[in-house]
């Protein structure tokens, strides 16, 4: 007797999984409902190789509610790719329902059409992803803290308006936090300066959370990744989101040119009739790391000789700007994937 082999498809939600299986035909094994849970992820796999050996499961959301399912399979040695939806033309034709999403994420699987290596989410490149989601809710609480806190300056009564009338951001901060407003025959002056005070010290509570966290994922990026530090440009946060970028498993990046289109800096071809050397912007990609690589860039056009040098003379050669710094975040793409960690 034959044995043949199964592929999965799971089609992930917060509380069950849809899965299904089919065989190497791509003919319907079976489809079923799992928990999201450690029970479930294993009743799932045991449901699975009941149908025969597993060659591959494709895991629709493995970044989203399908995190935990692909590192469960991933410890237990089972190959898995990233499903991305069905389009949107197939679904009108066929209709929307989880097994019928499970089905397209097995199809997808087994035919190749699905060939991204999910990241393994489970090394110090997700502590820095974690560390990061924090920092921007930090940064973004202490500015609206902050205008919050000039707003009020500017239409608080006459004697707060005075008392902090052009004073720089450090020195209003610090002096108001270090207020002990006492109550007076104005209830607003003193309602006024206790706010300030409290918007103050939450403004520098936020600047404390922001700088050890920034020392974390400095620790971390030197541990992962120390040569990023050495290219020009490169900072805390610019190193951090490209590392979030790459994952744990940079190798599943094959060379130099998936590096660079996962982060948005290749040119797609649009050729078409008698055009037939032309080349469009790419607005794809992973668009966190195409912003580092554009904080890096205009950096070194603000400040490195060789970068401004170059911009001179690709001016003369008739470039724009826009095209100029296309160039630069492409060669900046191929710098930054010979630091990435473990990358053969």
């Amino acid at each position: 007797m034959r044995i043949v082999e199964v592929c999965g498809g799971v089609d992930t939600h917060a509380d069950n999984h849809m899965a299904a299986a089919v065989d190497h035909n791509g003919g319907l094994l079976g489809i079923e409902s799992f928990p999201a849970d450690q029970a479930g992820f294993e009743e799932l796999l045991a449901w699975l190789v009941g149908f025969g050996p597993v060659s591959q499961i494709g895991v629709e959301g493995t970044g989203s509610w399908g995190v935990g399912l692909t590192r469960f399979l991933t410890d237990h040695d089972v190959s898995v790719v990233e499903v991305d939806r069905p389009n949107r033309q197939k679904r009108r034709k066929e209709g929307k329902s989880d097994p019928t999403d499970a089905l397209a994420a097995a199809r997808a699987a087994l035919s190749g059409e699905a060939t991204v290596t999910p990241k393994t989410r489970n090394g110090p490149v997700e502590q820095i992803r974690v560390l990061m989601v924090a920092r921007r809710s930090a940064r973004e609480q202490r500015i609206q803290s902050l205008n919050q806190l000039r707003h009020l300056v500017f239409c608080a009564p006459e004697e707060i308006r005075v008392r902090f009338k052009d004073r720089p951001k450090t020195g209003l901060i610090t002096e108001a936090a270090n207020m002990r407003p006492r109550k007076g025959s104005d209830p607003v002056t003193f309602t006024t300066y206790v706010v300030i005070r409290n918007l103050a010290r939450r403004i520098k509570a936020l600047n404390t959370e922001m700088a050890e966290i920034d020392e974390m994922i400095t620790d971390l990026i030197t541990e992962t990744a120390p040569g990023l530090f050495d290219l020009y440009g490169v900072g805390v946060d610019t190193a951090a989101s490209l590392l979030v970028t790459a994952g744990d498993n940079p190798d599943r990046l094959h060379a130099e040119g998936s590096w660079a289109h996962l982060c948005g800096t290749t040119p797609l071809p649009a050729n078409s009739g008698k055009v037939t050397n032309r080349f469009r912007l790419n607005r794809g990609g992973d668009r966190q790391a195409n912003a580092a690589l554009y904080r890096i860039v205009l950096t070194r056009m603000a400040h490195d000789s060789q970068t401004r040098a170059y911009v001179a003379r690709r001016r003369d050669q008739g470039l724009n700007t826009a095209e100029i710094m296309r160039c630069l975040k492409r060669y900046v793409a191929r710098q930054t994937y010979k630091h990435l960690p473990q990358t053969t």
